[in-house]
């Protein structure tokens, strides 16, 4: 979110600050604006994803509140919308301080199986 860590937030070319609290729904409504217009505007030969973990509700430093269905959702969408442009993919897992271990390494596995779903 906009007042998560880092505090002091290096400017890029699409900044786009969520409000503390943010759930699944808003967070996948503003990668569905913004990741289209970041792919377009890039024109990469390689897309690193870091798949975080932070933005789960039970993150003990995240400020927002996505379930792990969300994540999911964010993940497939990210690989999908990379895949459909013929766009690599580095996938690094980051983050993920959950209050129980096990919740966040679920989150990193699904990000495992929904890129090996697709071959990537």
């Amino acid at each position: 979110g906009a007042k998560n860590y880092p505090f002091h937030k290096e400017t890029s070319d699409l900044d786009v600050a969520l409000p503390d609290g943010a759930d699944d729904a808003l967070y996948l409504a503003a990668l569905r604006e913004a990741l289209p217009v970041v792919l377009d505007r890039a024109q990469a030969d390689l897309a690193i994803y870091l798949a975080g973990a932070d933005p789960y509700f039970d993150d003990t430093f995240g400020r927002m509140k996505l379930t792990k269905a969300g994540l999911l959702e964010r993940d497939r969408f990210v690989l999908e919308s990379c895949r459909a442009i013929g766009l690599p993919v580095a996938i690094t897992m980051a983050g993920g301080y959950a209050r129980r271990v096990t919740d966040t390494v679920d989150i990193h596995w699904q990000t495992v199986q929904v890129a090996a779903e697709l071959g990537l």
